[in-house]
């Protein structure tokens, strides 16, 4: 963080005062390391046996010592004591006003406390240490709202460059001397300055702590601690349409630092809103190539490829296609985006985001499925001139799946071509063909459809039939004619023997 011009209000700055001719009373050795440069708040003068219900933290006390008029031993360290739970953080004492010199006893206290105490002499004012103290955190106050202001000027002027997100991202990292990193609304890192300095553990957590924001969809800005380091997360965008999370890691932030992560904060989301009608632009484009390799004539989309991200995926290649609802995933989009250089082509389709990857790389695909939770159904390996059959084949297996994950092709075409005609309206016309049997055979106790489902399985063989069913193979004669009859249907046909065997293998 920048140097504010004034110094920093503490105990030695105040001790450095010339003109105040103040002294140390302990040797600073023996105290606690940092003890004279906890930062002064104020200054504040009492002879009160206990003055701490009337004090604040991070305080500099002067007294004179007339509560020490009949105190024992005890009774300095239990004042010391007090003093230092209520977070003073010096003792000044004025000499030659109630008694020479500072108390032996006192001083012991101190340093068995670990507390400066400081002689103020007679000839120095407690007014004028006080105005001094007033005086240094006046001074730090205007250096850091000057810092403010300056910084605030440095981000901006960082936001009119080329590269204006991650040139405001940089200066604000440089403004405070910490690492700044900026991630996207699907948890991923987009951009991190310094570069190489957060150590792969810490990203991790800090990883884990971003996701956790972006899944609860609110504004808000938060403090924790990474690896033992002050940490400060802030949502860009709107409830519920987050465009990402700046990470600050590093520093703890003061009203002015806060001031400045403030401006950058509505700057970068500005530019990410700005760059809303070029994605939707792009988006439009990538749309369009996918109809193009749907004629599968991909020499349309090579070129406008080319010209844009780079060559088109080398083929074979395998189709990902994706539920229809995640076309509206900003999220989805933006990671896919920034992976489009790992031989990834992808575009809104018809009913959903399809996506192009080399036959060998498909473990991309496991990514997306497994980050999003989606369901991608996915193609055999295909050359472009197929694309179109590819598609149809991802959304066969997509529509099939029946929970997120990748969804082979190859898988669903294994199950037959039955298991693609289970749909309800299927299953509903199975029923309606065997309801006629399923009647006959309640009203009159017979066994028809087992009978019919017995002689289809065995080849239509009226004695395997029999064997299987443990009656006679004339009682099997005649019940598929009674089916017949039942069925206003020659079984004889061996169209008419599928459909009722696909009506049984449906109704199953």
């Amino acid at each position: 963080m920048a140097e504010p011009a004034a110094v920093t209000p503490t105990l030695r700055a105040l001790l450095g005062r010339r003109d105040l001719r103040l002294r140390l009373a302990l040797d600073e050795s023996a105290l606690p390391g940092g003890s004279l440069d906890r930062a002064a708040r104020w200054v504040h003068s009492s002879d009160l046996a206990d003055p701490t219900p009337f004090l604040s933290e991070g305080l500099v006390l002067l007294t004179t010592g007339t509560q020490f008029a009949d105190a024992a031993p005890a009774g300095y360290d239990a004042y010391v004591d007090r003093l230092s739970a209520r977070g003073v953080v010096g003792l000044g004492f004025g000499t030659e006003v109630v008694r020479d010199g500072i108390p032996a006893h006192l001083a012991a206290a101190c340093l068995a406390a670990g507390m400066p105490l400081f002689e103020v002499p007679y000839r120095t004012p407690f007014i004028a240490v006080a105005r001094a103290g007033a005086e240094a955190i006046a001074a730090e106050a205007y250096a850091r709202r000057s810092w403010s202001l300056a910084a605030q000027r440095a981000v901006s002027l960082a936001a009119l460059r080329p590269d204006g997100l991650s040139a405001t991202l940089a200066e604000l990292s440089r403004q405070l001397d910490c690492w700044v990193g900026l991630y996207d609304p699907s948890g991923a890192l987009r951009i991190a300055h310094p570069t190489g300095t957060m150590d792969t553990d810490a990203l991790g957590i800090l990883a884990g702590d971003v996701a956790e924001v972006l899944r609860r969809g609110t504004r808000a800005g938060s403090a924790l601690r990474v690896n033992g380091a002050e940490a400060t997360l802030q949502t860009l965008g709107r409830g519920g349409q987050l465009r990402g999370v700046v990470a600050i890691v590093g520093t703890d932030l003061d009203h002015e630092a806060r001031s400045v992560v403030t401006a950058v904060v509505a700057m970068a989301g500005l530019a990410l809103e700005q760059q809303d009608g070029l994605g939707r632009a792009v988006g439009a484009l990538r749309a369009g190539l996918v109809q193009s390799l749907l004629s599968d004539d991909p020499s349309l989309a090579r070129r406008a490829a080319r010209e844009l991200w780079g060559a088109l995926p080398t083929a074979p290649v395998v189709v990902g296609l994706t539920p229809a609802a995640s076309v509206r995933s900003r999220a989805l989009v933006e990671w896919l985006e920034a992976r489009a250089h790992e031989q990834l082509f992808f575009g809104r389709g018809d009913d959903g985001v399809v996506l192009v990857v080399p036959a060998a790389s498909r473990a991309l695909l496991d990514e997306t499925a497994e980050r999003f939770d989606l369901v991608v159904g996915v193609s055999a390996p295909a050359a472009y001139d197929a694309f179109s059959s590819a598609l149809a084949q991802a959304r066969t297996a997509r529509d099939r799946a029946s929970s997120p994950g990748v969804a082979d092709f190859a898988d669903a075409s294994r199950a037959g071509v039955l298991s693609a005609l289970g749909s309800d309206a299927a299953r509903t016309v199975a029923a309606g063909v065997l309801a006629p049997l399923r009647q006959h055979d309640d009203a009159q106790g017979a066994a028809l459809v087992v009978t019919l489902d017995a002689w289809l399985a065995h080849d239509c063989s009226h004695e395997a039939t029999a064997q299987a069913l443990g009656i006679h193979r004339h009682t099997v004669r005649a019940r598929v004619a009674q089916a017949e009859r039942v069925l206003h249907r020659d079984l004889s046909s061996f169209a008419a023997r599928a459909e009722l065997w696909t009506a049984l293998r449906l109704a199953e």
